[in-house]
């Protein structure tokens, strides 16, 4: 049981970190990161707020992983429901700064890579399967042989296309983020020796025994 308590912690901490990653990138000010593109672009025709954009995208790419062979589980849901919740929460909260000028804005959109980046390590790792975009990101490095980095930027690349067409907001700082994320992803693995590929996440039928034992 204790062990499920750190893993479960690990999990929450890797989710606030991701949606607080997010929202620093976002007020850098530069240019929204891909998927915020792609969200904002569906966020400004729908009347929907970013953070329910999220989780529903969230669900979608769940079905296409699936299709792709990928486990989803525990971690996999709550990670489409609590970043975007997380998301909205820190934004109505509003205590990240909003930077206003260009020169800081590039440092405080790679602090927000490298947060998002730790935040992925510390989710992934807990076990309880990877999040919609990022179980995609595995499942590119499986299909392709790529490393997690540069899956991870062929998928934003495609994502910052399609937001850009439905309206989002693009800049300087999409582009630095759609390659920038790959790159710190890598370098935060290495430093942890870790590979997601690797992981045996657990599905949700395993993790439900697990509890279950624990009680008996």
């Amino acid at each position: 049981m204790y062990n499920f308590s750190i893993r479960m912690l690990r999990l929450f901490f890797g989710l606030f970190l991701y949606a607080l990653g997010i929202v620093v990138t976002m007020n850098a000010n530069i240019g929204f990161a891909p998927w915020e593109v792609f969200h904002k672009g569906i966020a400004n025709i729908s009347g929907f707020t970013i953070g329910q954009i999220s989780i529903i995208v969230g669900f979608l790419i769940c079905v296409l992983v699936l299709l792709m062979g990928e486990k989803l589980g525990l971690g996999t849901l709550f990670n489409m429901l609590m970043i975007g919740t997380f998301m909205d929460m820190i934004i109505f909260v509003d205590f990240i700064p909003h930077i206003k000028r260009f020169y800081f804005g590039v440092p405080f959109l790679f602090l927000g890579l490298f947060i998002i980046a730790a935040a992925t390590y510390f989710y992934i790792s807990s076990g309880f399967g990877a999040g919609p975009r990022d179980s995609l990101m595995v499942a590119i490095e499986k299909k392709t042989g790529f490393s997690s980095g540069f899956s991870k930027a062929i998928m934003e690349a495609a994502v910052v296309l399609s937001g850009w067409l439905l309206g989002g907001p693009v800049g300087l700082g999409t582009v630095i983020a759609a390659f920038g994320i790959g790159l710190c992803i890598d370098l935060i693995f290495n430093l942890f020796n870790f590979k997601p590929s690797e992981v045996e996440h657990e599905t949700f039928a395993k993790t439900f025994n697990k509890i279950l034992d624990t009680i008996k």
